[in-house]
């Protein structure tokens, strides 16, 4: 009988979190009872939190523009630890286009974190594009994304064409031969500059540190998918800044907001691309 790794590697993250307790600070129940990607993705082109923004679809971007990047806000009981902050951050700068977060914006995925997140999301000047991560599958609450927000992996070009930004759905720790086959074909008809935002992270900064995706051929797919066609790929999980390049593209993994606080602020120019860490204010 085989046995599909996918299927036990849920048992396995359990065996991890018991024998090294400061690996994760997963919810152990939440995890192993996590929605699926096929579910999931059958939800594409599902926009029901975009299309309640003005421009979100095809932001006005022109060649130089800024955006910001924040991951893991993991909102929980009404306490969004500081995510309703970067509306202060833009309103101090008006090169800032949009807002990405790039997973585990809910602790559990639970309905009333889910709708403070769209609360606030609303009420910044300029849009918002969310991320699903790990946490927000918990317990099967993918419904409540659904419901609240939509689909997990999508495609946003800027209305000049020149900027695609790719969204990846890898709460699962994998990304699936369906969803790389599609960012494949996507590829194809790309603009200028290219962001791709996903929440597992493809790299680690340590041996012993385990939280990435969990197949090594599936990342070699898909650096060489973004290889000289991709500026940066953003992603979170793993609370720790790294960075790693590899075919012309950087890998960004950023620090969780909600123990640090910390945003990504990238600027775009005819220069090429820059990016700096800051506080929130």
């Amino acid at each position: 009988m085989v046995i599909s790794f996918r299927k036990i590697f849920p048992w396995i993250i359990l065996f991890v979190c018991f024998a090294f307790p400061s690996a994760c600070s997963n919810d152990l129940l939440g995890l192993l009872a996590s929605s699926d990607l096929d579910e999931r993705l059958k939800e594409t082109g599902n926009f029901e939190f975009l299309n309640k923004i003005s421009g979100s679809q095809n932001p006005v971007l022109g060649d130089e523009y800024s955006f910001i990047v924040i991951t893991d806000t993991h909102i929980e009981n009404g306490n969004a630890h500081g995510f309703d902050k970067i509306k202060d951050v833009i309103s101090s700068n008006n090169n800032i286009k949009f807002v990405v977060v790039v997973g585990d914006i809910t602790q559990n995925g639970r309905r009333e974190d889910v709708k403070k997140f769209v609360d606030i999301a609303e009420e910044l000047v300029v849009p918002c594009y969310p991320v699903i991560g790990n946490h927000d599958v918990y317990f099967n609450n993918w419904s409540n994304w659904r419901d609240l927000i939509g689909s997990t992996r999508y495609r946003i070009d800027s209305d000049c064409g020149k900027t695609t930004l790719f969204f990846l759905d890898s709460a699962n720790s994998f990304f699936g031969k369906s969803q790389l086959n599609w960012l494949d074909r996507e590829l194809k008809t790309r603009g200028d500059r290219v962001f791709v935002f996903t929440h597992i992270n493809l790299f680690v900064d340590t041996p012993y540190r385990i939280l990435q995706l969990t197949s090594t051929n599936e990342r070699a797919r898909l650096i060489s998918l973004l290889k000289n066609r991709c500026d940066i790929m953003f992603m979170g999980h793993v609370h720790n800044t790294i960075i790693r390049e590899a075919g012309g593209v950087q890998y960004l993994s950023i620090i969780d907001l909600k123990s640090s606080g910390t945003y990504c602020l990238v600027s775009v120019n005819n220069n090429g691309v820059e990016y700096s860490f800051r506080k929130l204010p």
